[in-house]
């Protein structure tokens, strides 16, 4: 059971993060901007939060300290995704060009970041991980479900279900989340009836930045001690779990926690008894997640049903 206990816990800390960058995805590309520039998005969040938590972590620490590094990773990712949105809304730029230069500035500007503030010269930034919550009151008492979830754990995770449950509300049973897709689907007419097209696609925009961000560091935090300019690919494999969620919360929610899983076969099949038998060398427990993604990406692309008008610059005075 305890190795039961692992596997789930384990795919938690994955697929949590997964969530919400993917719900960032769909929020911009249910507006009709795509944005693949969410690895980048991850890796400026990640970058802003792990500093914060390195040059404070002397005189701060817990779940406290982790809410703050949050909301900066957050903010960073809001004011990184504005190039974006700039360049793809008010520019009429190609999008995937956009996002792709980007991502190739996002780790080269972490690392010479890096490099610059830190006295050694190294580009990992260091932090102490005082974060994991060993049992919370109550409900870590509950049996079975009380050990998986509520037993070495982190806030974040009650952070990503927040955040599903309130993209539920927002895109399904509000006038903004109607606003937005409509914006995703036909702009020219939800500018006919007075929606203003450029504000909300901005908005869808901003939301993907802020859950990006927080996503990057969500992704650090139980993964690591250091940060390396990197998020291991997990903005584009973000990007996969959106499409075989059809867009939609819910569905994106299960597709994560899938590659989630396929993620902790990859990183903790040592831990596995039955994997750890096998004859089979860990380069290619390290592809898992990525092939799982090609071949769930070759089944489903067909029955795909993305918003209309994405990655289609609106003109309003045009048709």
């Amino acid at each position: 059971m305890n190795v039961f206990y692992l596997v789930v816990q384990q795919t938690m800390f994955f697929a949590i993060p997964l969530v919400i960058v993917a719900l960032g995805g769909m929020f911009t590309e249910r507006g009709g901007v795509t944005n693949i520039a969410l690895d980048g998005t991850m890796i400026m969040g990640g970058l802003s939060g792990i500093f914060f938590i390195n040059t404070v972590q002397d005189t701060m620490s817990g779940t406290g300290l982790l809410l703050i590094a949050c909301l900066i990773s957050a903010v960073t990712g809001a004011v990184f995704s504005l190039l974006l949105a700039y360049s793809a809304i008010n520019m009429k730029a190609d999008q995937i060009i956009g996002g792709t230069a980007l991502n190739i500035f996002a780790p080269a500007f972490a690392i010479y970041f890096a490099r610059t503030i830190q006295e050694n010269g190294v580009q990992q930034i260091q932090f102490r991980n005082t974060f994991r919550i060993d049992h919370v009151p109550v409900l870590g008492d509950i049996p079975l479900i009380g050990r998986m979830f509520f037993q070495n754990t982190y806030v974040t995770t009650l952070i990503g279900v927040l955040i599903l449950v309130a993209t539920v509300i927002i895109i399904y049973k509000t006038r903004f989340g109607l606003r937005l897709r409509s914006c995703g689907e036909n702009p020219h007419a939800a500018d006919s009836v007075g929606i203003n097209v450029y504000k909300m696609r901005y908005a869808g925009v901003v939301i993907s930045g802020i859950l990006g961000g927080l996503g990057g560091l969500i992704f650090i935090i139980p993964t690591s001690t250091n940060f390396n300019a990197s998020v291991a690919g997990y903005g584009f494999l973000a990007l996969a779990v959106m499409i075989f969620g059809q867009w939609k919360p819910i569905r994106i929610a299960f597709a994560a926690v899938f590659f989630g899983f396929m993620k902790t076969i990859a990183a903790a099949y040592n831990a596995i008894p039955f994997l750890a038998a096998l004859p089979i060398t860990s380069d290619f427990y390290k592809m898992v997640p990525f092939i799982a993604t090609l071949i769930v990406l070759a089944f489903s692309s067909k029955k795909s049903q993305a918003p209309a008008a994405v990655a289609q610059p609106y003109d309003k005075g045009g048709r």
